[in-house]
């Protein structure tokens, strides 16, 4: 194997799989790259047994062949090259051998048909959507992806096509964020989990572009396509929550507020709420809503906080304890300059939702205040 490729092209795709390295394993191959010639591409491929990369650039291609290299160190050699042409190529004694102007570089290799094969997925249902699209809408949903691996379903994130209209929804236990997008083809009704790891590192690697990805699901496995780029990975097996039954239709008490602004005062009071002496203890911020305003405060052996603001107000008085983080978490996912926050009662859901949107809604159960 003999290749010539610029240092932007390649540094790119290694980005992009690398994202698919195995970090902990008793199999040295899955810590490796493969590199793969075919006619004037190089195919580059990872695969963790979970998520498999595959990137293809093009390159000058002077001798065919196949191998395998450590993924860490190829990468960090390849970042701290200068910015032009490089030469990878196979020695006489098996050796990688990286040159590029006055640099030379020798890894060992590992036999490239001991790397395993990503799965080949006969695909049952299919979409695609702009990237970007697409990148809006895991920003606004992945947070809330559970991270307890006890409840292994909730670890992921469901991908549901009903009536033409994509939904995605996370759900940890203590809060939901659910975001939806109608497509432009008709396409058949169909859901699966994807790993909120591999919808992550998706994230990372998709572009800010009106650019399609293709997005197809098999029985137990999906596939990502972009034009140079696949993706495959697992789907999370269960039965996933039935979020339409629980997202509240009615509320008892509303409060139109400006987003930004009621950020700031999350954040001043959860300094106090999250700087408590007892270290696991977690203290709770108490809203408080009265006829034109809000107050969010919090008591704790670190001192007290109080933030007050005006807002428009509708329904009944309430006081409620939260978590700040979730809030938090909810108005950095929001773009828009005004949300309404609907409450029922101080141990039922509340609900944020941009005013002028109704594609994204996020779900916060409360936490019950101390007397």
């Amino acid at each position: 194997m003999k290749i010539i490729c610029d240092k932007d092209k390649i540094l790119k795709a290694i980005n992009s799989v690398t994202k698919a390295v195995a970090s902990k394993t008793t199999m040295p191959i899955l810590e490796g790259i493969l590199i793969q010639t075919n006619d004037k591409e190089v195919k580059l491929t990872t695969y963790d047994l979970e998520i498999g990369i595959e990137y293809v650039i093009e390159a000058q291609i002077e001798e065919q062949g196949a191998t395998v290299v450590n993924a860490i160190m190829f990468s960090e050699i390849i970042k701290k090259l200068p910015d032009t042409e490089i030469k990878i190529y196979i020695n006489d004694k098996n050796l990688l051998v990286i040159e590029c102007e006055g640099s030379l570089y020798k890894l060992a290799t590992m036999n490239p048909n001991e790397f395993p094969e990503l799965p080949q997925i006969n695909i049952e249902n299919s979409i695609e959507i702009e990237q970007n699209a697409l990148k809006e809408m895991i920003r606004k949903t992945i947070f809330a992806v559970s991270t307890e691996e006890n409840r292994p379903i909730f670890t992921g994130c469901l991908f549901e096509v009903v009536d033409n209209k994509l939904n995605l929804v996370a759900v940890d236990g203590f809060r939901l964020a659910w975001k939806s997008k109608y497509l432009q083809t008709k396409v058949n009704n169909f859901s699966a989990v994807i790993p909120g790891r591999t919808l992550n590192e998706i994230n990372k690697i998709i572009l800010d572009s009106f650019d399609n990805i293709k997005i197809g699901i098999a029985k137990n496995q999906a596939l990502f396509e972009m034009e140079n780029c696949k993706i495959v990975t697992r789907l999370l097996d269960g039965e996933f929550l039935n979020y339409s039954n629980v997202i509240p239709s009615m509320w008892d008490t509303r409060i139109r507020v400006n987003k930004s602004n009621m950020q700031n005062c999350f954040e001043r009071v959860s300094l106090i709420s999250s700087s408590s002496i007892e270290k696991e203890k977690k203290y709770p911020v108490k809203v408080s809503i009265d006829i034109g305003k809000v107050i969010i405060s919090c008591t704790n052996q670190t001192g007290d906080a109080k933030e007050e603001m005006y807002v428009s107000t509708e329904g009944k008085n309430l006081e409620a304890g939260f978590n700040p983080k979730y809030f938090l978490d909810a108005f950095r996912a929001i773009d828009d300059e005004e949300v309404f926050i609907d409450f029922g009662t101080s141990i039922s859901p509340c609900i944020i939702r941009p005013v002028d949107n109704g594609d994204y809604i996020y779900m916060i159960l409360p936490i019950r205040m101390k007397d």
